[in-house]
């Protein structure tokens, strides 16, 4: 169904223990991609039970792109030094502040968009939905589903990852969280690009 060599490739492609990684193919019977679905979704739950862990440790991330064009500085946390020293949660940060510099995100997560922009985009995403002749027993339904689509353009933990856009970067994390151990959260970034406003949410969040 599947040999050693399998769960070594799964092992290196998620991080995931070995025992781990062998249940994984065995729920899989032996498929890979399924496996590495089944130890997302395992990641996720126990990520989940480390959401309320505080994470005060980490690093200040730098990424300059473009020939220096584009600039990001990135606040990231995790709890220990420890960790925040591992290849793993330096390459996350790197990645994290690529991303940052290639899509543009305005906000870390939904909590930090400004109630009274969230109002003026649900004005203009309802008469977007009462010109295009909807039913108004619907249009609130649309609205809504319309501001998932923000959240997903402008939030940075809903936005698709640049270099894997089957993840978000919230799925980036807390696939950290689990290989790692600790809780990680984006603090606050902020994105320069020459000759335009700064992009990016400079206040811490809780």
């Amino acid at each position: 169904m599947f040999s050693a060599k399998d769960v070594k490739v799964l092992r290196d492609r998620t991080g995931a223990g070995m025992m781990e990684c062998k249940r994984a193919l065995e729920h899989a019977d032996g498929n890979m991609e399924r496996a590495i679905d089944i130890l997302r979704e395992r990641g996720l739950a126990a990520a989940a039970k480390k959401a309320g862990r505080t994470a005060t440790e980490g690093l200040i991330e730098s990424y300059i792109h473009l020939q220096g064009r584009i600039g990001v500085l990135l606040e990231i946390n995790c709890e220990t030094d420890f960790v925040a020293n591992t290849s793993d949660f330096r390459t996350l940060a790197h990645d994290v502040a690529l991303h940052i510099a290639a899509a543009r995100p305005r906000y870390v997560d939904a909590k930090d968009v400004p109630e009274a922009e969230l109002d003026h985009e649900r004005q203009v995403l309802t008469a977007q939905a009462l010109n295009e002749g909807k039913p108004e027993a619907i249009v609130a339904k649309m609205v809504e589903g319309r501001v998932k689509k923000f959240y997903q353009e402008h939030c940075l933990v809903d936005q698709p990852f640049v270099k894997n856009p089957d993840i978000t970067i919230d799925q980036l994390i807390k696939e950290h969280i689990a290989r790692l151990g600790e809780q990680i959260t984006v603090r606050r970034f902020v994105r320069f690009e020459r000759g335009e406003e700064i992009l990016g949410n400079t206040n811490p969040t809780e």
